[in-house]
């Protein structure tokens, strides 16, 4: 503690700024290196759509019924292009 200061003296508080931009762009640095130069975006949101349709195809009437009142009260994704086909 400072010897000039009276113990009830609140201490001082100061204001500082921090520029992350560094930081951050090592970060997005540091995950496109662990991705690998084969990382494909495409690919990879055409997998998802696959398996997107995958896990909504062969439902029955029932499970089409519930999946339809999901997609209704918007829990779940229509069946925009890309997605799980009716049948």
């Amino acid at each position: 503690m400072d010897q000039d200061t009276a113990p009830d003296t609140p201490p001082t508080t100061t204001d500082f700024m921090i520029d992350l931009t560094v930081e951050e762009t090592r970060r997005r640095a540091s995950v496109m290196a662990a991705l690998g130069p084969d990382w494909d975006p495409v690919a990879v949101l055409r997998g998802e759509d696959e398996a997107y349709a995958l896990l909504y195809s062969g439902l029955d009437a029932d499970q089409r019924r519930t999946y339809d009142l999901l997609v209704a009260a918007g829990v779940l994704p229509g069946e925009e292009p890309g997605r799980a086909a009716a049948h």
